[in-house]
């Protein structure tokens, strides 16, 4: 079961931010726009004192699904399908490219609590949560002296994240912020499914799910039931069509990088799900026993 799945994530280890950044450095020098490490090293530091609780106003971050190193997973595969795009040929600025992981750094700060809210967790902020992110970054780049325009740009490509949203709507001012917001899309959705340890991870998403009220699943079981369905159904469709195949710059980004010739985020999903349908299929009533990644499930 490991193959390139397992070699996705011996690459760059997204739990630690140090290795992300280099990575993210390794990029952006080869693409030319080294300029844009300081402002997004700053920037990644102070997201990371944000979700440890160092952050001023703000709780330590309590979803353990929509954490740190999702975010930083989510950083990662934005400058991958960047690289992926310039190396395509597709003409991206430098502020451009420093918007796109701007917003990849701040997509789910929504989830964590201000200091003065005590109540339940951040996951009572899953549905609507892009909205308080927005406001988030907004807060940030007035306080940071960002440019205004990162502000209202940053909250058209953070509102691809949202799965239901309808991109084609999303005002976007020129084409290339149109195709940042896809590569977010993209990136969000990547990071997620092709985490080595998605499959338990998604016990802890129903945790969420279940503290903010999400209709339709009424365990946990129910959700990995549907994940399949969700990926067939859902992904594929708005990865193709909403977020304009532009999934298709991670080979481009591989091929150079690494010289793979391959997309290790498609071929981890597609073992992720080819495993969980076993597991449904052969040992639903002990479950829980096939999934031990990450020591997360107890």
């Amino acid at each position: 079961m490991e193959g390139r799945c397992s070699k996705l994530h011996t690459l760059v280890d997204a739990e630690d931010p140090a290795a992300v950044l280099a990575e993210v450095q390794l990029l952006l020098d080869a693409m030319a726009m080294p300029e844009m490490l300081p402002q997004t090293a700053q920037i990644y530091r102070d997201v990371v004192r944000l979700f440890h609780g160092e952050y001023p106003g703000y709780r330590a971050s309590n979803t353990k699904y929509h954490n740190l190193e999702h975010t930083s997973a989510v950083l990662l595969a934005a400058i991958r399908l960047a690289h992926g795009a310039q190396a395509e040929g597709l003409a991206l600025s430098a502020r451009g490219v420093g918007l796109l992981m701007t917003c990849a750094l701040f997509h789910d700060a929504g989830l964590i609590q201000t200091e003065d809210d005590t109540e339940g967790t951040g996951a009572k902020y899953t549905v609507g949560h892009e909205a308080r992110s927005i406001r988030m970054l907004a807060e940030y780049a007035a306080a940071h002296n960002l440019p205004e325009e990162d502000a209202r740009d940053g909250a058209h490509i953070i509102a691809c994240t949202i799965m239901d949203k309808a991109v084609a709507e999303i005002p976007f001012r020129t084409e290339e912020l149109a195709a940042l917001g896809r590569m977010l899309g993209v990136a969000d959705l990547y990071a997620q499914m092709a985490d080595r340890a998605y499959l338990e991870k998604l016990f802890l998403l129903y945790r969420e799910f279940e503290e903010a009220g999400v209709a339709g699943f009424d365990s946990e079981l129910m959700l990995l039931e549907k994940t399949e369905g969700f990926y067939e159904n859902i992904v594929k469709r708005r990865l193709a069509e909403e977020l304009g195949s532009m999934h298709r710059l991670m080979r481009s980004h591989f091929r150079v990088r690494h010289g793979l010739d391959a997309d290790p985020y498609e071929e981890a999903i597609r073992k992720n799900i080819e495993y969980l349908k076993l597991v449904l299929e052969e040992t639903r009533r002990i479950y829980r026993e096939r999934f031990r990644r990450g020591g997360i499930i107890w």
